[in-house]
C-alpha cells in the first residue's frame, strides 16, 4: 500500500529494499498460513493447560518472603506440566537465564564420579564453564564430574556408532540442545530428538535425557518431553514468556527430577515450598498464554530472513524452504564488518534505544568478542527483535524474535538497508 511504503520511506528503508522485500513476501504465503495453523493449535494446548489446572484471579496475585502456600505459583507449574505433559515442572523468577535453568538441572542429577555427555557436538558457549570445558569455578568439573561429547557428522547427522562407544557405566546424563547455539548447523526437530533418546534409551534405560529447548518451545506441535526427554529446560525471556515475563527459567519433567532441581535452587527440605513470587505473575500468566502467537510472529521474521538473505548470496541456516525447528536464523556474513553492520541494522529499527550503536565486547561467558543488537523493553529478552554474533570464523550472526510480525519485518529491512548503506552488497 502507498501509505506503507511511505511509513517505510520515513523509517529510513528505500523504496528499492521495500519493494525487493515485498517481492519475496509474494512467494511465502503459504509459509505463513503453516505457520498460523501451528500457532492456533499451540494456542488451544495453552489454553486448556490452564483451564485444567484452574486458573483463576486468585493465581494472579503474588506473595512475600518464604513464599508459602503461594497459589499462583503452584498453579503455574501445574500449567506447564500440562503444557509438557511431564509429572512436574520447577518455573521460578529465582532462575535468572536460561544458562542457570541448564546448571540448575545438570547440578542437581550428577553427582561426583558421573559422566556428563552430549551427544549433539559442542554445547552454548556459556555452558563451557557450567561444565568445566573451560576452567571455572564451581563447574562440574571442579565436583569430579567428567565431560565426553560426539560431534554430529558432516550433515548435521547423529553419530550412532560413536554415541554407542561414548556411552559406558559412568554416563548419567545426556545433554541435548535442539538449537544450533554459535554453530552454522542445522537445528534438532523434535522428531529426530525421539529417535535419539529412543537410541540412547536403547542402550542405556536408566540414563537421564535432558534437552535444553531455549528458542523451540511452541516451534512445533511437541514438545521435547512428548519423545521421551526426561527433562525440557528454558528461559522465560525467550518463546514462553512471550515478551512479558521480565525474568525467569523453568524445568519441565519427571517428578524426581524437577525436585533435585528445586533442592538445589532452594535449599534441601525446602525445594517447591518456598520462593516468593514477588508480584509478577500475571505477567507470566499473560505472557505465556501469548507465547504460541508470538512465537510465530518470531518464525515469519525467521522465513522471511532467511528467503531474503539467500536471494542475496549468504549462506542461512535454516535456508529459505526448510522446516523450521527453532525461531533462530543464522546468516553467515564471512566479514566481522557484515556481521556488525546486521546487528546495527536491527539495533536501529528497535522501539527501545533505537539510537544506540552497538559494538563487540568481551562479554562474560563467551571465548570471544560478541555483539549483540536488542532495543528489548525486557533487557536481554531474545524472544523480541534481536541479533548477536561471536567476532570470530565464519563470522555468522544469528538473528531471533519479534513479538509482532510486522516489526520482525521491518528489522530484516532496516539490516538490509544498513548493509546496503555500508557498501557491503548492492540490490
Amino acid at each position: 500500500m502507498p501509505e506503507n511504503n511511505e511509513m517505510y520511506e520515513q523509517m529510513g528503508i528505500s523504496k528499492e529494499v521495500t519493494a525487493y522485500g515485498e517481492d519475496i513476501l509474494e512467494g511465502l504465503k503459504d509459509r505463513f498460513l503453516q505457520i498460523d495453523r501451528i500457532a492456533e493449535y499451540n494456542q488451544l494446548k495453552v489454553l486448556k493447560a490452564m483451564q485444567d489446572a484452574k486458573v483463576s484471579e486468585a493465581c494472579l496475585l503474588g506473595t512475600t518472603g518464604y513464599g508459602y502456600n503461594d497459589l499462583g505459583r503452584d498453579t503455574l507449574e501445574k500449567v506447564y506440566a500440562n503444557i509438557f505433559h511431564t509429572e512436574d515442572a520447577l518455573v521460578r523468577p529465582q532462575i535468572t537465564c536460561g544458562t542457570h535453568a541448564l546448571a540448575l538441572a545438570l547440578s542437581s542429577c550428577l553427582r561426583p564420579g558421573d559422566e556428563l555427555l552430549s551427544p549433539v557436538g559442542k554445547p552454548y558457549d556459556t555452558l563451557e564453564e557450567v561444565i568445566g570445558i573451560r576452567p571455572s569455578k564451581g563447574s562440574l568439573a571442579e565436583y569430579g564430574i567428567t565431560y565426553r561429547q560426539v560431534d554430529l557428522l558432516g550433515d548435521g547427522s547423529f553419530d550412532y556408532e560413536k554415541i554407542e562407544k561414548a556411552i559406558n557405566s559412568k554416563t548419567k546424563l545426556i545433554t541435548i540442545q535442539r538449537s544450533k547455539g554459535y554453530q552454522t548447523r542445522p537445528t534438532l526437530s523434535v522428531e529426530k530428538i525421539g529417535e535419539l533418546i529412543a537410541f540412547i534409551k536403547s542402550r542405556k534405560p536408566d540414563v537421564i535425557c535432558m534437552v535444553d529447548n531455549c528458542y523451540g518451545e511452541f516451534v512445533e506441535r511437541i514438545e521435547p518431553t512428548d519423545v521421551g526427554a526426561d527433562m525440557a529446560v528454558g528461559s522465560l525471556i525467550k518463546n514462553p514468556g512471550g515478551g512479558l515475563a521480565p525474568t525467569g527459567g523453568y524445568i519441565a519433567g519427571k517428578k524426581e527430577y524437577v525436585e533435585n532441581a528445586a533442592c538445589r535452587l532452594t535449599s534441601p527440605g525446602l525445594a517447591k515450598e518456598v520462593g516468593a513470587s514477588l508480584g509478577i505473575l500475571n505477567s507470566f500468566y499473560q505472557g505465556l498464554f501469548l507465547a504460541p502467537i508470538v512465537t510465530a510472529n518470531a518464525l515469519k521474521g525467521a522465513v522471511f530472513a532467511a528467503n531474503f538473505y539467500e536471494r542475496l548470496g549468504f549462506a542461512v541456516i535454516p535456508d529459505g524452504k526448510e522446516e523450521r525447528h527453532d525461531i533462530i536464523q543464522a546468516v553467515t556474513f564471512g566479514t566481522p564488518e557484515g556481521v556488525v553492520a546486521f546487528c546495527k541494522g536491527i539495533q536501529a529499527a528497535a522501539p527501545v534505544d533505537s539510537f544506540v550503536v552497538p559494538e563487540p565486547w568481551d562479554m562474560p561467558g563467551y571465548d570471544s568478542q560478541v555483539i549483540m543488537a536488542a532495543g528489548a523493553f525486557v533487557s536481554g529478552s531474545s524472544i523480541e527483535l534481536s541479533a548477536d554474533g561471536p567476532i570470530k570464523p565464519p563470522y555468522a550472526v544469528y538473528f531471533q524474535g519479534g513479538l509482532t510480525w510486522e516489526h520482525a519485518k521491518f528489522g530484516i529491512m532496516k539490516s538490509v538497508q544498513q548493509l546496503l548503506d555500508e557498501h557491503i552488497i548492492s540490490l
